[in-house]
């Protein structure tokens, strides 16, 4: 395999989290205080936000090694972008819930670009699919924050942000066979996307509080 002649651009946002969890409520345990209805709410984020980091290391992991099994995955994880529409859809009606389905499939078709230029070494591919890549978090988090008062854009943008900054630092190191490092950035990947989960599960029940009572 052909490896890229150079990294995939990191952009690295290091006071992100700390501003998110004094913000949005980033990493709030689940305790005996939270409703029934609070918990499952953040049981069914946490989940389907983590499916997202998990399928979409997955599929880094087979395109990186040319593994056939990469389109099924690719297929698997975008329907993972349609099972987070719908759990939007539930509080935002159907219309926001397509409208995130289709923002969060553009980051993932983009992301497949990335790791496709990456691997063939092509820079400017990788370029503009990076420039891409941000332009449609940027997207996201203007939907986001519309939709709800308690996400900040500039916060949820800083969250995106740093999960691509890592996503990308994952995807290059395992384009470079640096299995090591490439397991323990997926540990931070994992954790960042846990803690957006339930920043994005506070504001929802700060919106609707009348659903959790």
């Amino acid at each position: 395999m052909k490896r890229p002649t150079r990294t995939i651009p990191i952009v690295l946002f290091l006071t992100v989290i700390a501003c998110t969890a004094s913000t949005m409520g980033a990493g709030t345990p689940m305790t005996a205080s939270m409703s029934t209805g609070s918990q499952q709410l953040h049981d069914t984020m946490r989940k389907l936000w983590s499916d997202h980091v998990v399928w979409t290391r997955l599929y880094i992991v087979e395109a990186a090694s040319n593994n056939p099994a990469s389109q099924s995955t690719l297929d698997r994880l975008m329907r993972n972008q349609e099972d987070i529409g719908n759990a939007v859809a539930t509080y935002y009606g159907a219309a926001a819930g397509s409208k995130l389905t289709d923002l969060l499939k553009q980051h993932i078709s983009i992301a497949g670009e990335l790791v496709g230029a990456a691997k063939a070494g092509d820079n400017a591919k990788v370029a503009d699919a990076d420039r891409r890549w941000h332009a449609n978090a940027e997207d996201i988090a203007t939907f986001l924050s519309g939709a709800n008062p308690n996400w900040p854009k500039a916060t949820v943008l800083g969250m995106l942000n740093q999960h691509l900054a890592l996503t990308t630092q994952e995807a290059t190191q395992r384009l470079h066979g640096q299995y090591a490092e490439d397991d323990a950035t997926f540990d931070k990947v994992y954790n960042e996307i846990i803690a957006m989960a339930d920043a994005l599960s506070d504001g929802i029940v700060k919106q609707f509080p009348s659903k959790f009572a």
